[in-house]
């Protein structure tokens, strides 16, 4: 399977809407789109993870690499991480939670909520 990213705006918000398998051959995507994203100055950027199947460590690392990047130019991050499906929500957010990296982000359970101006995140 590959990975799909396409984006749009909303609210003054960056979407990326990300679709697919995050992995060691597809996760290069993410973080070109995520870098062209924040070259073209746009420092609120949303990542909508809802539609990701897999997600290894490389994914994990685009993530990570994402959160750094924004921190560095003063920008925002917000993950769309739904609660919804397996018991114990979407396959990142299970990753990112074995990891104990899941902490590091702000998640949310849809777009709406995330570009929010006063929103509440989900508790980890």
């Amino acid at each position: 399977m590959t990975l799909r990213v396409t984006d749009g705006e909303q609210r003054g918000w960056a979407v990326l809407r990300v679709s697919g398998e995050m992995d060691l051959v597809t996760s290069p995507v993410l973080r070109q789109r995520v870098h062209d994203a924040v070259a073209d100055g746009r420092h609120s950027l949303v990542l909508d993870l809802s539609g990701v199947l897999f997600c290894d460590s490389s994914g994990v690392g685009v993530l990570i690499a994402t959160r750094r990047l924004l921190r560095s130019c003063q920008g925002r991050l917000r993950l769309i991480l739904p609660a919804q499906g397996a018991v114990d929500g979407s396959h990142v957010n299970r990753v990112l939670g074995a990891l104990g990296v899941r902490r590091l982000f702000d998640v949310y359970p849809d777009v709406d909520a995330a570009v929010d101006d006063e929103p509440d995140s989900l508790s980890a």
